[in-house]
């Protein structure tokens, strides 16, 4: 059996508070850890009514704290907004009170838009420097050198497992170049899937793993039926929706036909963005989960899902280990 593990964006849904989302958030971590994820993440994202994840580095210390086994870490840490050594400081301190469990997924996307980019890191050029920002970084997390004037105390030795994330041919040429785990946001943006995954494995020389790793990223909407599996995903669809037409929000509570909201073509075009999902019944994203794994041959899976009923994504992300674990069976 493949890994499987958890990404949570802490959505808030309509009629709720951030406070409910991060409240959510621990207990959905617990519960993983429970059913046998392997990693929690949690992604960076800003200036958002919707997503309450902002503080990732605070959320995952919360995280960990509340649970004992699972890795937790970022999917990702948005490393445009930050100063590398910021970076290096927090994760370093948050492995050393929490050895071998912390995760540091690293994205080139600001996760914002450029006027809340320009709030969180001011006076940054607009050259984009990604590539020398994730070496700098993986250098500060490292051992020093005897001659290294800045370091990261703590971080420094931590050796904090970093993944490259993206969704574009770019993060796969570096994640390859580097020697570094990729994980790829095919939860939203597949369409560079399959040439971004040949290319990193094609590209990959040793580095800090020794083989190439690939993480594909799933969303999953799981039920008793299929008809309520696809109820839903209409939360998630009216979302994503809504951020296309600039004014995204608290996630919106389900309805019985996305078509109900949206027009026919906008309907289609969330659907194709949002292909890489498992929705229905159990048997149903069996289904799903086998075909996507069967295709695309990934080294991990991690799930993610917005569905507005905390109860209702918890059961979801329940079916969907008792069905990885059968897998495996």
């Amino acid at each position: 059996m493949i890994p499987f593990s958890l990404l949570d964006l802490v959505p808030i849904s309509s009629g709720q508070t951030s406070a409910d989302a991060l409240r959510n958030m621990t207990d959905l971590a617990q519960n993983a850890e429970r059913w046998g994820y392997n990693r929690f993440w949690l992604a960076e994202h800003h200036n958002s009514r919707g997503i309450a994840s902002s503080a990732t580095a605070v959320l995952i210390g919360q995280v960990l704290a509340a649970t004992r086994t699972i890795r937790v870490g970022s999917g990702g840490i948005m490393l445009p907004n930050h100063a590398p050594l910021v970076v290096a400081e927090q994760f370093g301190t948050l492995a050393t009170m929490h050895p071998d469990r912390v995760d540091l997924g690293l994205g080139r996307a600001p996760g914002t838009d450029m006027n809340t980019m320009r709030a969180l890191r001011r006076g940054m050029s607009g050259a984009d420097r990604f590539p020398e920002e994730v070496i700098e970084l993986m250098g500060f997390l490292q051992n020093p050198s005897a001659d290294q004037h800045v370091r990261a105390v703590p971080g420094e030795g931590t050796n904090v497992p970093i993944w490259i994330l993206g969704s574009s041919l770019f993060g796969a040429q570096l994640a390859g170049q580097l020697g570094l785990p990729y994980a790829f946001a095919s939860h939203f943006a597949p369409d560079a899937l399959e040439e971004a995954v040949a290319l990193y494995r094609h590209r990959f020389q040793p580095g800090i793993t020794q083989e190439p790793r690939f993480m594909l990223a799933a969303n999953v909407f799981a039920a008793d039926t299929d008809a309520e599996g696809m109820r839903l995903r209409t939360s998630m669809q009216q979302g994503f929706l809504n951020l296309r037409k600039g004014s995204p929000g608290p996630l919106p509570a389900p309805v019985d036909d996305i078509l109900e909201v949206a027009a026919e073509h906008e309907a289609a075009a969330v659907n194709h963005a949002l292909r890489i999902s498992a929705h229905g019944s159990r048997d149903s994203v069996g289904r799903d989960l086998r075909q996507l794994i069967d295709t695309y041959q990934p080294d991990e899976l991690i799930l993610t899902s917005m569905i507005h009923d905390h109860t209702a994504r918890l059961k979801s992300f329940e079916i969907a280990a008792e069905i990885l674990h059968d897998m495996a069976a």
